[in-house]
């Protein structure tokens, strides 16, 4: 058994032997001059995989959401997001430094924005407030237990939005397609850019994908230069990423599952956290509590390690390397909880 159960993220996730003799193999080249072979067969194989036409390999999520935003908007303009999705709540304020932006930011408590607020957001263009320039929306949703989109409330923002471009936080997007059963490429087709990360539930060591049109990733390519992103032997790094995207979706369904247990854990031990065992249909769970670090801290000391995303809210996240017995220890741990 290992001396530590991992709940922080899905990010803690080590690349499994195939992935360590992936990289060892991998064919290389300057993918910043374009000449690395791994990387262009990463991004096209990502770029099919979600139906876009074009698709461009970054070091981080964090960064294709940056790029997106850059390349989509003009300083001065305004952003509508959900207020707890991680492009407004967990990126330092990035999009405010990097592209000049300013956020609409709307309820977002079930993990969707409702197209009222979007159409709202831009009729106030008339009253002198800033021109709508993109809708973000992050599928799934963390903040909200891991939360997936329905078809229907995202092309209700879609016709919302009108021909306002639509960006979709997929960090977790094969996450959504596994749980919902509606394939990523058909949660892609409505939306303008969609970014995944490979180094969450899929298990890579490091690396996020952008998709979008030809024109859009060009210019996302001079953005990436521009925040430092150029990579030079990255097949390295993509060889890893093709292995998840093969390898890695089927599996999804086990952390699902293991969220699942517990989450009923933590609403048997909280009954007023504010958690529906029910909403949790991904690999997060989040729910409230009084004293965050106390509980973290007894956690630590059972061996179990966890993490609080805002004031008196904790989460815990299943993935690869935290199995049926450690999500047992980890509910063991949950009945003497404070």
């Amino acid at each position: 058994m290992p001396d530590v159960v991992d709940l922080r993220s899905d990010t803690v996730t080590r690349p499994t032997r195939a992935m360590r003799r992936a990289m060892a193999d991998a064919e290389v080249g300057d993918d910043d001059y374009g000449e690395d072979p791994t990387v262009r067969a990463l991004e096209e194989a990502f770029a099919a995989r979600v139906g876009k036409p074009a698709a461009l390999f970054v070091p981080s999520g964090v960064m294709a959401n940056q790029i997106a935003v850059r390349v989509l908007t003009t300083p001065g303009t305004a952003v509508v997001a959900g207020r707890r999705q991680h492009l407004v709540a967990y990126e330092f304020g990035a999009a405010a430094l990097n592209a000049g932006i300013q956020f609409v930011a709307v309820d977002d408590e079930d993990g969707t924005i409702a197209a009222a607020d979007v159409r709202w957001a831009r009729q106030a263009a008339e009253h002198h407030q800033a021109d709508v320039a993109l809708v973000s929306i992050e599928n799934t949703h963390m903040a909200a237990s891991g939360s997936p989109w329905s078809m229907d409330r995202l092309q209700a923002v879609v016709d919302a939005a009108g021909p306002v471009p639509i960006h979709m936080d997929g960090a977790r997007l094969f996450n959504a397609e596994v749980a919902t059963g509606i394939q990523a490429a058909a949660w892609a087709a409505p939306v303008t850019t969609v970014m995944c990360c490979l180094s969450k539930g899929l298990g890579a060591p490091v690396g996020s994908l952008l998709a979008g049109s030809v024109d859009v990733i060009a210019e996302a390519r001079r953005a990436r230069k521009r925040l430092g992103g150029g990579m030079r032997q990255a097949g390295v790094l993509a060889a890893p990423g093709l292995l998840a995207l093969r390898d890695m979706v089927g599996r999804l369904h086990e952390d699902h599952e293991r969220a699942a247990r517990l989450a009923a854990a933590v609403a048997e031990r909280w009954p007023g956290c504010g958690l529906d065992p029910a909403s949790v249909r991904t690999n997060i769970v989040t729910f409230s509590h009084a004293e965050p670090e106390k509980l973290l801290a007894y956690l630590e000391e059972q061996g179990v390690l966890a993490q609080a995303i805002a004031p008196g809210i904790v989460r815990f996240v299943t993935h690869l390397d935290v199995d049926d017995a450690g999500v047992t220890r980890a509910i063991a741990a949950l009945e003497g909880a404070p």
